[in-house]
């Protein structure tokens, strides 16, 4: 008699079927139980998710809008990664192996510190200069009268987050275009389409389908790496969570709450991106 045929019936599973269980998800679920029976249960975790909560939208905010502009700073850096413009071509190049090779804990300093009243200097300057035209003077004048001390922190966090992944977003887009077909582009060229036109209306809709598993990895990965943004005092929930440590000396509570709040939240996307993925392939 067989394996199988002695293992049917029995009150415990054999430890073959218990190789296949996913041990990994039940461990993280035995924690998350823990911690939510601890929020409702102990006064000192109520405490503590009180706290940090506040830091959810704050982090939720950064996360959208840093992402919103990576999308689309990547997919002008992708498009210049497969042009064949050579001053477009190096200018997306130089950038993208600049950014992947710097820690993001370093782009979003550089983009708080520099970037940001860099650009914002340059703007204020070019006020002074739309001022001596009449029709430009309005908005001179409100450019002229930029100042960094009003740019508040988060706003800077989204300027770092966004200057780096746009470099991860230009590679998605740019293996995203290059997986398409040679023959598409050559068929929309005969049909009288122009380069621009040929891109927008038949390689980058194909190409969008492609990539949209990776561009939600990319999401799973920029909500985790906003906890750097803590580094700068935005109250998110990594800055949160170091507060009420340092105000109240309870690490278990603080840190363990912190870690529940990201994995809900990473968890939760990494089962919409298999959806998403799922329906993709079904759609093929």
């Amino acid at each position: 008699m067989s394996t199988e045929k002695i293992g049917k019936g029995r009150l415990f599973p054999s430890v073959s079927d218990m190789e296949k269980w996913p041990w990994w998800a039940l461990v993280i679920a035995l924690a998350a139980v823990f911690i939510v029976f601890n929020i409702f249960n102990s006064a000192s975790y109520q405490d503590a998710f009180g706290f940090i909560r506040e830091g959810i939208f704050t982090t939720i905010r950064v996360t959208l809008t840093a992402y919103g502009i990576a999308i689309l700073g990547g997919l002008f850096l992708g498009l210049g990664r497969v042009s064949k413009n050579v001053f477009y071509y190096n200018f997306a190049t130089l950038y993208v192996e600049l950014m992947r090779g710097i820690p993001m804990l370093v782009i979003i300093l550089y983009g708080a510190f520099v970037v940001v009243p860099l650009g914002l200097e340059i703007a204020s300057g070019l006020g002074t200069w739309m001022t001596r035209f009449p029709l430009l003077a309005g908005w001179g004048a409100s450019l002229q009268h930029l100042d960094i001390q009003n740019v508040d922190m988060s706003a800077r966090a989204i300027a770092g987050l966004a200057m780096g992944y746009a470099a991860f977003e230009a590679e998605v887009f740019r293996a995203g275009i290059q997986s398409i077909e040679r023959g598409q582009m050559e068929a929309a060229r005969s049909l009288g389409m122009n380069y621009v036109e040929a891109m927008r209306y038949v390689i980058l809709p194909q190409a969008f389908s492609r990539v949209l598993p990776p561009l939600g990895n990319d999401f799973i990965a920029i909500l985790k790496d906003s906890s750097l943004i803590s580094v700068l005092a935005v109250r998110d929930i990594t800055q949160l969570g170091k507060l009420y440590r340092a105000r109240t000396f309870s690490s278990f509570e603080a840190y363990n709450t912190m870690a529940f709040l990201y994995l809900s939240m990473t968890i939760s996307l990494s089962l919409g991106v298999k959806f998403i993925e799922k329906r993709l392939r079904r759609g093929r």
